[in-house]
This record gives structure tokens, sequence and C-alpha cells, in this order.
């Protein structure tokens, strides 16, 4: 069989965006909204996703599916990561700050839409593939390290908006601490088993308000 095109792989991806339209529409209730921002879905459109899963599944790289990458993680599903980018709203003149690097495929759509990204990654081999990825892409506004998500990256601090893209069972206080007035932090909230998608806006004064959107399942912070 012949290899795809970029053409082919543009087609996917329009497919792709279709059904995250789709999949939108089916939660509006819980979203409020039928659609998400077309900023997202263009950054989601233009994102070469098969570059950021492992050549094995990279066939399956256009479908609204959570892909294996590695050291009993995933790569989230599209519409998951289109609904958090849309839950976050990132915009030009922001600073994001996100936890959980993986391959960079998240981390890639929030430097399309966002002035500057620090993500923080715990496993080395993640980091690393996804700097050097990032970098060929000519990606210029993120920087990547190695550590525990859970203290966040105060040298950097404080952030816009924050992005932890796995799950905890309470929102890390470092988080928080280094969210912005004024700002956002979107991330998954539970147990291993019941977790719900959630997005604390910090109001000018400091106080929290919190939202719960939909039942999620991500894989557990690790902290070292």
């Amino acid at each position: 069989m012949k290899p795809m095109t970029e053409e082919h792989l543009a087609v996917l991806r329009r497919h792709m965006v279709e059904m995250i339209a789709i999949h939108a529409e089916l939660a509006s209730e819980e979203l409020g909204k039928a659609t998400l921002d077309e900023r997202v879905m263009t950054a989601m459109r233009r994102m070469p996703r098969h570059l950021f899963v492992p050549a094995a599944v990279a066939a399956y790289a256009y479908q609204d599916m959570p892909l294996p990458i590695g050291f009993d993680k995933t790569v989230s599903q599209p519409f998951i990561v289109a609904l958090m980018t849309d839950l976050l709203a990132p915009q030009p003149y922001e600073a994001v700050l996100e936890i959980g690097t993986g391959l960079g495929y998240q981390t890639a759509i929030l430097a399309e839409l966002a002035g500057q990204v620090w993500s923080v990654e715990i496993i080395e081999e993640f980091a690393g593939h996804a700097e050097a990825l990032l970098q060929g892409l000519g990606f210029s506004n993120v920087g990547i390290r190695v550590g525990d998500g859970s203290r966040g990256w105060p040298e950097h601090a404080p952030f816009d908006k924050v992005l932890v893209s796995v799950a905890a069972e309470r929102t890390p206080p470092a988080l928080l601490k280094q969210l912005k007035p004024g700002g956002r932090l979107v991330l998954p909230l539970g147990s291993k088993n019941a977790q719900l998608l959630t997005v604390i806006d910090k109001d000018a004064a400091g106080q929290l308000e919190t939202r719960q959107i939909i039942p999620v399942r991500f894989s557990q912070l690790e902290t070292a």
C-alpha cells in the first residue's frame, strides 16, 4: 500500500475536527454551548497529530480516541484536547503552564494559541522527545523541563492560565499559588476511577470559583 500524502493527512484531520464538532454538539447541555472556539478548531485542523504518537499507532492518529505513547500513558482523545483548550481559552498575549507534556501534542496546540507555554513532564524520555519535535516544527515559544508537575514552575510564575493533563485527587496548592488573579486552571479532579474535568477561576481578589464539566479518565499525577 502507498504511504499517505500530506493531502490525505489533511483530509483525515478535517474529518477528525468534524467528529470533535459532533461530539461538542452532543455534549452541549454539559458544556453550556454547542460549538468550540474556532481558534481551537483551526489549531486542531493544522496540527499533525500523527507526529506526536509512536509509529506503531500513527495510522490511528486522526481517530477520536486516546492512543498509547509508552510508560502506561496515552495521548488524550482529540475531543478532550480540544475541549480542555477551549475551556482554558489561551490568548496570544498569555503565558500558560502545562503539567504533563507527554509527547507534546497538547503542548503544540497551546503553543499555537498562547504567547508562551511552559510545560513540566516527569518522564525524562517524553520531555526530550517532545522538546526535539516541537523545535523541529518551529515552535520557539515553548519551554519544557523534567520535574514534579505538582510543584509547577515557580521561576516563570505567575501564569495567566494553567492546564493539567493528568488527574489529581485535589488541586496542587502550588499551581493555585502560581496562577495569576484573573487566571484560570483546567484539570481533571478525582481518583483513578472517578474524575471530573474541572475549571477553576481565580478572581482579582484571589477567590476561587469551581465548575465541573464532564466525567473523564486520565492517568494520575505522579510526584517526585
